[in-house]
This record gives structure tokens, C-alpha cells and sequence, in this order.
């Protein structure tokens, strides 16, 4: 039985306290330390003190042999580097096993994205329902300030200053960020300004409200954005972080500006917001292969190869 057990939940307690992590993510470090803990189990590990380079590195390659991908082993990898970092910090270990690993490299895909044409298909709706009101007034915060959907639930009333067009957004590891917030959702927002009371009760603070007065949930934001996509002929499943990539994708492509997509978007790495510069090339390929008269192939035609003499 593998002793000082307990030091996974005052771990846990540890990211909820002060590095005030989402609980999402402390399920994930949950999830992951718990395999850690059973396979220190079945090694006969009775101690932290005894897990080193050796073992971490063997707990990895056999989470790979059972099938766990690249992207979950480098999520698994640092939650046990992070846990090593506690237990140094409470003088149970004094360096961290986990340092030096590596993992399976693994392709990233590339987000989906809507283009300008079906964002504005989505959003050309002015529908006088109150709720419907409320979704349009949404979507066009989601796609005017890039805000994730946690970001957007979260909001207050007091967080938006319609008279200087911003939103002061609380993101990842409780960080604020004031963003612009566009002309058109400023309209929508006034528009459910004037619907939002009918939905009040008891003084909520809550931005956007469900049709019983409550902050209005992930859910159901999730469901009525993609009824509303339903509605206004996409075809492609819309969902709330789609709006955000897309958001990104066409703020570089008319700004090429990374460093400030970055700071918009609330990434803390800037390799994050990288991935939406291959999705511009890929737009510029395609136009590139639209428009260049040695670009098009004839029809029928094959592309000779030639092997190097």
C-alpha cells in the first residue's frame, strides 16, 4: 500500500486554493495521478520518496503500450512533473523524476473555423423573441471578443462597459483580460439589455440568463447554438469554441498581427495561438491554387516524378 496517500488530495487542494485551477482540470490531474498511484501500487512503490527517473519513465511508456495517444501522455506527464514540484515544494522529494521525459510526438489538428460568409449566415437573424435575443447577443460576443465558453458564463453585468465597447473577461488560472467588444454585438447586447429584466430575479448578476432568471448554463448555450446554426442553413456543426476559432482565424488573416490575436485570445503560450498560422497558409494555398495560371492542373493531366540521378 503506497503510503502518504493523502498527498494527492492536499495536491488537489493545493490547485483549487492558490493556483485556483477549474475544476475540470483538477479532475484531469485526478484522473491522471490515480493511474500514477495504482501503477506505484502494483510496483510495490510504498513511498513518493521512492518514485524516480526510472520508474516515471517506465509509467509512460506503459500508459503508451495500453493505447494512451501523444496529446494524453503529455497531459498525464505534466500532471505528474506539476505533483513532483509539489512534493519538492513539501521537502518530500528533492528533485523531479518527471524532468527529461519525453512523449510520443503527435500531430495537432487543425481547428475548425467557419468562414466570414457563414459567420454572417449565423448571425443574420433578428428574431423579436426574448430568448432569441439573448443567443444573438451572445453569439455575436462569442465571435466579436474570441471568449471561451466558461469565459462568457461567468460574466457579470458590471463586466461590460457598453460606453467604451469593452468586456473584462476572468480566463485561465483566474486571469483578467479587458477586450473590444465590436459594434454589432454592442447592438445585440443593448437589444437584450431591455429583454434581461423579465428574467430577473433575486438581483442576479449574471450577464446572460436562462428563461427561470438563473445565469444561463454551458449547456444550454451549446444546444441553442446549435439549433440556431440548424436554423440558418450551416451545415457544419456550430458550437461555442468554433466562434472562437474563428474569431482568431480571421483576425490573422486581416491583421497577421500574432502577438495581439494572443493577448486577445488570453494564451499564455504563444505556440498556442501558432496553430491558427497554418490555418491562414492553408487559405492562402487555396486561393494561391484558385488564382495562379501554374497552379491549376489540366484536367486528366499527371504530375510527372523524377528521381534524383
Amino acid at each position: 500500500m503506497l503510503q502518504q496517500s493523502n498527498l494527492v488530495d492536499k495536491f488537489l487542494s493545493y490547485l483549487h486554493v492558490e493556483r485556483r485551477l477549474s475544476n475540470h482540470t483538477q479532475k484531469a490531474y485526478q484522473r491522471d495521478l490515480r493511474k500514477l498511484a495504482d501503477y506505484c501500487e502494483a510496483q510495490n512503490i510504498t513511498s513518493w520518496q521512492a518514485l524516480d527517473h526510472h520508474y516515471v519513465r517506465k509509467f509512460v511508456a506503459e500508459q503508451h503500450r495500453i493505447g494512451l495517444g501523444g496529446a494524453s501522455l503529455q497531459r498525464l506527464l505534466s500532471a505528474v512533473r506539476t505533483f513532483c514540484e509539489y512534493l519538492i515544494r513539501e521537502e518530500i522529494l528533492t528533485n523531479n523524476p518527471a524532468i527529461g521525459i519525453r512523449t510520443p510526438k503527435t500531430s495537432r489538428k487543425l481547428p475548425d473555423v467557419l468562414d466570414v460568409d457563414q459567420t454572417n449566415q449565423l448571425l443574420a437573424f433578428n428574431d423579436k423573441d426574448p430568448l432569441n435575443i439573448r443567443d444573438r447577443a451572445i453569439m455575436e460576443l462569442f465571435y466579436s471578443s474570441g471568449l471561451r465558453l466558461s469565459e462568457l458564463v461567468n460574466l457579470n453585468v458590471n463586466d461590460l462597459d457598453l460606453n467604451n465597447a469593452t468586456v473584462e473577461v476572468t480566463g485561465k488560472g483566474n486571469k483578467t483580460r479587458i477586450l473590444p467588444v465590436g459594434r454589432y454585438a454592442c447592438t445585440a447586447l443593448m437589444e437584450w439589455f431591455e429583454q434581461r429584466q423579465k428574467f430577473l430575479r433575486d438581483s442576479n448578476s449574471a450577464l446572460f440568463l436562462s428563461r427561470l432568471g438563473r445565469r444561463i448554463s454551458p449547456r444550454t448555450i451549446q444546444l441553442r447554438i446549435r439549433e440556431r446554426a440548424r436554423k440558418q442553413g450551416i451545415s457544419t456543426t456550430v458550437y461555442p469554441h468554433l466562434l472562437r476559432h474563428s474569431f482568431a482565424s480571421h483576425m490573422l488573416e486581416s491583421s497577421t498581427n500574432l502577438r495581439a490575436v494572443q493577448e486577445l485570445l488570453g494564451h499564455e503560450n504563444i505556440a498556442t495561438t501558432q496553430i491558427y498560422t497554418h490555418l491562414d497558409f492553408q487559405h492562402l494555398a487555396k486561393v494561391y491554387d484558385q488564382a495562379h495560371p501554374r497552379a491549376k492542373k489540366k484536367p486528366g493531366s499527371r504530375v510527372k516524378t523524377f528521381k534524383t540521378p
